[in-house]
């Protein structure tokens, strides 16, 4: 059975953190048509500071997760900070203490993630968020693992589900915060929500497949 080590897989995060820095403007850019552009500056700015205090630590990725969750519930404004801050909080909560991460402890992981999203958030999938990237990347990795797909398998079509999702909002009209307001005039735009969360579910996916043994 496939697994990675919690306890020398933090530097996952910080390759999440590199790559939501990387795209920044591209981030602040698609916000800027349909929200108040500042999306990337934002995550950005909550990514670096957790980066910043887990550089040089060695942490595990549960602890270097509940780093990066409490900085941005904390530290960074806009709607997104509190969304992204509960999820990898719950992330970091459900694989604590687990040595070894197998496809089922992954699966739960991702799940409390969701929940906690909703929890705090009315969105649904079709509203152009997130959601409409996260909840098919979850389905399609669920689907994987009931096939008897490996682990790897499985990482792989999370992926692959996440970025046809951030995709399908180009023809949504934005139900929820501010872009709701322009109606129509949302759709044709991607939104910015689901696409630093595909960008941030293909790090996870890929620090993990490259470490499962």
């Amino acid at each position: 059975m496939q697994t990675f080590d919690n306890a020398s897989s933090g530097a996952i995060v910080l390759s999440m953190a590199e790559r939501i820095i990387e795209n920044r403007a591209y981030l602040s850019e698609i916000d800027g048509k349909i929200g108040d552009g500042d999306h990337g500056v934002n995550m950005a700015k909550g990514f670096g500071m957790a980066a910043e205090r887990l550089k040089g630590t060695d942490a595990s990725l549960s602890s270097s997760l509940d780093t990066l969750g409490t900085v941005l519930m904390t530290e960074i404004g806009g709607s997104m900070g509190p969304l992204y801050g509960v999820m990898f909080t719950e992330f970091a909560e459900t694989i604590e203490g687990v040595e070894k991460i197998d496809a089922a402890a992954f699966s739960k992981m991702l799940h409390a993630g969701l929940a906690g999203i909703q929890s705090i958030g009315s969105a649904k999938v079709g509203d152009k968020t997130l959601l409409d990237t996260l909840v098919p990347a979850v389905e399609a990795f669920d689907t994987a693992t009931a096939e008897s797909k490996p682990f790897g398998a499985a990482l792989e079509d999370l992926v692959a589900a996440a970025e046809k999702g951030r995709d399908s909002t180009i023809d949504l009209v934005a139900k929820i915060g501010r872009a709701s307001r322009l109606g129509e005039r949302s759709r044709g735009v991607l939104d910015a929500g689901a696409t630093s969360c595909a960008i941030l579910l293909k790090e996870l996916s890929d620090g993990a497949r490259a470490r499962l043994a």
